[in-house]
């Protein structure tokens, strides 16, 4: 029986009732050592509903994958009726196949289906207990999973220590624990077995603030200290003491299989017993501990009542005793090939000094570690092998792999600090090889680390030393590096692009080498010029041995530079499908932002969004704040499209929030223009001007969306009457086209030209700017000339263009550009009728257009599932709401609809 919880067992109980009924939820219980959390957690599963449970260890917590194989080792059989690459993702994750190592997002989309697959029958209850102990990779990979769950039937319950940092998981609901009502808190007590004077019951109630674990247990070890008015000690460090307290009343021979027990960790009793049975002592030694309650055994496996009851022991016990019982335990591994990495760990928690037998079994664990994309426990490994190492060049090895490691864990601050150690320690010793190799390394670290610190401008000059550093002996190592510092050069001005372009134009590549046709269209794009075709340098680099999608994602982004939007949608799309199928995740964020700029540049905005919502999901999942923020502006730029103010203002907000740098964050550029364009279609001029004048600033200048805004920057001018500044935009809007030699840029200058001539010659333009264009940009072109022609008179005439643009701007659903096209009709004294619909897929959520496009093509829900890191059970419960929507009965009748937009 559970006291004063009602409301926490009410949560539960509402997530279980919708896990019998279909629907999936997550919730996080969050709280102090102590407070209930497992009892919760034990309510639940007392609930009737299949179960299956791990919790996070804290002698295993750099071990990747280790809770997560606990967690799914009851549906092992399953996971062969996986789809192949989750199938292969998750035996390799847990060491049991030999395929390519997983990108850890696609080891999360494994779980999610295969729990999906447990459910298939009825609900299924996950518990995770301790999850600050969890270690990172299957923390991630939880978390992946939890933010997918809708319609399986699966409740994960996930218990926590207080600290947000104790185990972040943003996107799931949360429920913090407090201490129990008075009243709940007298009863829990009163249900004990220890008589309690008066005094000591009102102490007691009083100082455990309600916090039910020191209402069981701190009266078992009531004495002079525990009532003593003076005494300091936290809660938690009571509770330690009085567990020890505890323990120190137990056998010898007790207390030493309990602290090899400790050290171990994990649940196996065998380890534990071969280890405790050199130290002297055997499984007949536990019985004690058994009949205090302590621990319970099942012959093959140990648990502890109580996490703070184990790591009291381990605390309390002597350090000569806990080097000799990690010494044992890694004795009792060495036969153990599948333990070799926990024996590793051993070693090293046994080591008082030096040791490089034991620092090249680390390494070995880091390497196999990092392999299955478990870079926090790798990072961890070779931070410790470092430490360990006897050799000064080994040690400074280990260091920059440590970095490395951690740079691709996202943990920048850790990566510098660890690159900091390793710099300075090369500084100051010498050995005999791999010196230059290594600081090179490290300059990549450090400008990775500076640059998501809100630093372009150190990255950049470190990249750039680094680069002209490695032109001469290493040219494709500099080419990575400066491909590099083209992105950070993005965010500075054009100095630093000129600078980028200068040391490219200097490598000595040979031809047939990969990154020869990337450096050559990176080196005109940098300077707005478009020197190669982007599907023939794309095909240039693949056929030399390029690896795709990686090293192609910035022609992406230089080629919307040069204005081949076409080209980069379509690229884009292939890369994206590439990063599926390879399963590597952490590449689709910034390609699914190109693939909506070239969709939604080319007419296509709703497809557009569906694609930037999905990389904003990612993003944030994968913690890609840069892409978090770009994605927010663009999102919202599309709906000052489609004249959303709410949506607009909101997503612009975020993208400029202080996490992401606040006005200097990397989507604040698009946040502009997207407030510019919604101040333009409403009307509001003045406004417009204000943000468009961000856009001509640098580094905003140079930019993509710099670029592309110079009509809108033109038109506002010359209705605000400001002549000057309309010419120089389109001195620089002409500029541009001459170099990137792009028939729709040619337009806009064309439509540029229109607005500040006069009689015949801006009705040649306005012509001209019809000639070759886009969806949008030709419907703001009729809409222009329209106006134009009805100031002439030319009512006819009028009438046409602005018909031809209400009806594009409607397809478009352009709301506020297709209301200002009907009102200048009206002004004509035309009526135009209701706006038209929208089509099909208007009536649908981002989400179920792009299951429904995909399910019609005839992919299962299955393959649906997979491409979109879903479960096979929320598409079919997507397309179940989809349905009556379009007018269908079956998925079959989706290819006879048009979901074109």
């Amino acid at each position: 029986m559970l006291h004063g919880r009602d409301t926490e067992q009410a949560r539960i109980d509402d997530l279980l009732s919708g896990a019998r009924m279909g629907r999936s939820g997550a919730l996080v219980l969050r709280g102090e050592a102590g407070i209930g959390k497992t009892a919760l957690l034990d309510y639940a599963a007392a609930q009737g509903i299949p179960t299956v449970r791990s919790a996070g260890i804290e002698s295993e917590a750099e071990l990747p994958f280790a809770a997560l194989h606990l967690l799914v080792r009851p549906g092992m059989e399953l996971v062969r009726q996986l789809p192949s690459r989750q199938r292969d993702a998750l035996e390799a994750a847990f060491g049991l196949g030999d395929g390519a190592p997983a990108d850890r997002m696609l080891i999360g989309l494994a779980v999610l289906t295969l729990l999906a697959e447990e459910a298939a029958q009825g609900p299924l209850l996950c518990l995770i207990d301790d999850a600050h102990w969890l270690d990172r990779a299957t923390a991630e990979a939880l978390l992946f999973a939890a933010r997918r769950l809708d319609a399986e039937g699966v409740v994960m319950l996930f218990a926590t220590r207080s600290g947000p940092q104790d185990f972040p998981a943003p996107g799931l609901t949360e429920l913090a624990l407090s201490g129990l009502r008075p009243d709940a808190a007298a009863a829990l007590l009163d249900a004990g077995t220890t008589p309690l004077t008066p005094a000591v019951r009102y102490r007691l109630l009083a100082e455990s603030d309600g916090n039910p674990l020191a209402l069981l247990e701190l009266p078992s070890a009531v004495g002079e200290d525990t009532v003593d008015e003076t005494n300091p000690l936290p809660l938690t460090q009571r509770l330690q003491l009085a567990f020890h307290g505890r323990v120190t009343r137990l056998p010898a021979a007790t207390r030493t299989v309990l602290l090899v027990a400790a050290a171990a960790g994990a649940a196996d009793l065998a380890p534990v017993l071969r280890a405790a049975s050199a130290l002297g002592a055997s499984l007949q030694d536990l019985q004690p501990a058994q009949d205090a309650g302590m621990v319970a055994t099942d012959g093959k496996t140990l648990t502890w009542r109580h996490p703070l009851l184990r790591s009291a022991v381990y605390q309390g016990s002597a350090l000569t005793d806990r080097l000799a019982a990690h010494r044992a335990l890694a004795d009792a591994l060495v036969d153990d090939d599948d333990a070799a990495d926990l024996r590793a760990w051993h070693l090293a928690c046994a080591a008082t000094g030096p040791d490089e037998h034991t620092a090249t079994a680390l390494e070995r664990t880091a390497d196999r570690a990092r392999r299955r994309h478990g870079f926090h426990g790798a990072m961890a490994a070779y931070d410790r092998a470092a430490a360990l190492s006897t050799d000064a060049g080994a040690r400074v090895r280990r260091l920059v792999l440590a970095a490395e490691t951690a740079t691709e864990a996202g943990l920048t601050d850790r990566a510098e600090r660890l690159a900091e150690r390793a710099e300075s320690l090369s500084h100051r010793t010498e050995f005999d090889s791999g010196k230059p190799e290594f600081e090179l390394r490290l300059d990549l670290v450090r400008a990775q680390a500076e640059f998501a610190g809100g630093k372009p401008g150190s990255a950049h000059r470190r990249l750039m030393s680094a680069a002209v550093a490695a032109r001469e002996t290493d040219p494709r190592g500099a080419a990575r590096i400066l491909t590099k510092a083209v992105h950070t050069a993005w965010y500075l001005g054009p100095d630093e692009l000129d600078e980028v372009a200068a040391v490219l134009a200097t490598l000595r590549l040979v031809e047939d080498d990969p990154a020869t046709p990337i450096v050559r269209y990176l080196s005109g794009s940098v300077a707005g010029q478009r020197v190669a075709d982007l599907r023939d340098a794309a095909a240039a680099a693949r056929a030399s041995g390029a690896d795709s999608p990686a090293d192609l994602v910035q022609l992406c982004g230089s080629g919307l530079v040069v204005g081949q939007d076409e080209q980069v949608e379509e690229l884009a799309g292939e890369l994206i499908r590439e990063c599926r199928e390879q399963g590597r995740i952490g590449l689709l964020a910034p390609l699914l932002f190109f693939r909506s700029e070239g969709l939604s540049f080319g007419g296509r905005p709703r497809e557009g969004r569906i694609a930037a919502e999905e990389g904003l999901r990612i993003a944030r999942d994968i913690g890609q704040a840069q892409w978090v923020s770009q994605i927010h502006a663009f999102l919202a730029y599309l709906a000052a499209l489609h004249g959303d103010s709410t949506s607009c203002r909101d997503h612009a907000d975020r993208a400029v929030a202080e996490e992401f740098g606040g006005p200097g964050a990397v989507g604040a550029s698009w946040a502009h223009a997207a407030m510019a364009l919604l101040a333009l279609g409403e009307g509001r001029l003045e406004q417009a001007r204000t943000e468009l004048a961000h856009m001509t600033i640098e580094p905003a200048r140079h930019h993509v969306i710099g670029l592309r805004t110079l009509p809108d920057q033109i038109e506002v001018a010359v209705r605000l009457g400001a002549t000057d500044r309309a010419t120089e935009a389109l001195d620089r809007l002409t500029h541009w086209s001459q170099r990137a030699g792009q028939e729709w840029i040619a337009a806009l200058a064309a439509r540029g030209r229109a607005l500040l001539a006069d009689g015949s010659a801006a009705e040649q333009h306005f012509v001209a700017a019809l000639a070759a264009n886009r969806p949008f940009d030709e419907a703001r072109t009729r809409l222009l000339y329209g106006e134009w022609l009805r100031r002439d008179k030319r009512k006819v005439d009028a009438r046409a263009q602005l018909e031809q643009a209400m009806n594009l701007f409607d397809r478009l659903d352009a709301t506020p550009w297709s209301e200002r096209a009907r009102t200048e009709l009206g002004a004509l004294g035309i009526g135009t009728g209701a706006r038209a619909g929208g089509g099909p897929l208007s009536l649908l959520t981002p989400q179920e257009s792009q299951i429904v496009r995909l399910a019609a093509q005839g992919l299962s829900n299955r393959e649906i599932a997979a491409r979109l890191f879903l479960s096979h059970r929320t598409v079919g419960h997507h397309l179940y709401k989809a349905y009556p929507k379009l007018g269908v009965l079956s998925r079959g009748e989706l290819s006879g609809l048009d979901l074109t937009e």
